[in-house]
């Protein structure tokens, strides 16, 4: 018989152990984008073990399985991503990344071990009707697992009517769970941008065209571009995060070479953007007689929550955890590939609580020492199932 959600938060917590031994196995051992076969095996061997088939390989490394009802019904789809971060991590846990320079500074490891927790509250109590599809997907961070993954069929055969997924936030502080409507992560951009100029010796500069002073000005340039080109009331964010150029102290260098980011949850902002930063870094390179050469690329588009999902993961959350202990998310200007999924069906991804003071676990997500309090495994793992079962329970209905 079907058991209550408080229900579900106490048999979930009873597996706190084993919730804690999935995330640390996978925490020891992280792969980055498109390289996660050690991890997809491991993770196919926990659900094996729970007695749910994993499916052929999606999207390279990634897979899927699936948690039949009592019967027949509809289809609703839970989603977690295994790849970990090029950065080397600075905690001395016991279960700190074995791998130089790759480490889950991102909760990744977390998703995954709550995930195979839903599967086996899942498991041990069937939703009445219809079924759960666990998406296991690779490369969020980049490379777009999941558009990926919805090119494979992990969307198909049947259709889910729903999506839903949890992302650790260190922000929120453990036990309680953070929701949004509508945008909740912006789109991403990416450029190259490469100052042309004419190197000379440092002595004679009227004999050259300092590519260095010019892309000091392009960069200071390009930041009015949030002030004066996007509109006010959208948040625009550029960003150069890297400046590459010279050989030596006396030498004029030829050429500097910038990287950056560009975030707006503004679908004409993104669009726009490449023309803008063309214009203004040309402009600003033209007048000191140097050129630019730019390669943008658009990546994730904005990650929008469809409003009519809220009800479910609302409801869930107050249901474990208290209607105190729900809050309203803010918006980050974070990228987020769950946005692909968004585009096919109805998608609500929220954020679940992992800060803890007390414990020093305080750090930002990509941070080299962060980590999370595991008291809420148990929590992400209980939601995962709770808006499962209940939405099944509703559209059957």
């Amino acid at each position: 018989m079907d058991r209550t959600e408080a229900d579900a938060l106490e048999r979930a917590r009873a597996i706190h152990d084993d919730l804690s031994a999935w995330r640390r196995q996978l925490h020891a051992h992280p792969e980055l984008a498109f390289q996660e076969a050690g991890t997809a095996a491991t993770l196919r061997g926990f659900l094996e073990d729970l007695g749910v088939r994993p499916s052929a390989p999606m999207a390279g490394t990634g897979f899927a399985g699936t948690v039949p009802g009592r019967v027949p019904g509809p289809t609703v789809a839970l989603r977690a991503d295994m790849d970990a971060l090029p950065i080397q991590e600075a905690n001395d846990a016991p279960y700190a990344s074995v791998h130089p320079g790759v480490a889950h500074l991102c909760g990744h490891d977390a998703h995954c071990a709550m995930l195979v927790g839903a599967a086996k509250l899942l498991a041990d109590d069937p939703p009445a009707r219809g079924a759960v599809r666990l998406l296991f997907q690779p490369a969020e961070e980049e490379g777009g697992g999941a558009e990926r993954m919805i090119e494979d069929g992990a969307l198909e055969s049947p259709e889910p009517g729903a999506i839903f997924a949890l992302h650790v936030d260190p922000s929120v502080d453990v036990g309680r769970i953070a929701l949004r409507n509508g945008p909740v992560h912006a789109s991403v951009g990416d450029f190259d941008l490469v100052v042309r100029g004419e190197g000379g010796h440092a002595a004679k500069p009227h004999q050259a065209v300092d590519a260095v002073a010019v892309a000091g000005q392009v960069i200071t340039a390009l930041q009015q571009l949030a002030s004066r080109a996007a509109d006010p009331v959208h948040p625009f964010v550029l960003t150069i995060g890297t400046v590459e150029g010279g050989f030596a102290r006396n030498v004029i260098a030829p050429e500097v070479r910038l990287s950056g980011t560009v975030r707006t949850f503004d679908p004409r902002q993104r669009e726009a953007a490449p023309e803008w930063i063309r214009r203004c870094a040309e402009g600003v390179a033209g007048a000191f007689g140097a050129r630019i050469e730019l390669e943008y690329r658009h990546g994730y588009p904005a990650t929008v929550n469809d409003a009519s999902l809220r009800p479910w993961a609302e409801g869930v959350a107050a249901s474990l955890l208290g209607g105190d202990r729900v809050e309203e998310a803010p918006t980050s200007m974070g990228g987020e590939d769950f946005a692909y999924y968004g585009r096919v069906v109805p998608a609500f991804i929220g954020r679940l609580g992992v800060r803890n003071e007390g414990r020093g676990l305080v750090h930002p997500l990509h941070h080299p020492k962060f980590d999370l309090d595991e008291e809420a495994l148990p929590i992400g793992a209980a939601w995962l199932a709770g808006v499962a079962r209940r939405w099944l329970d509703d559209a059957a209905a």
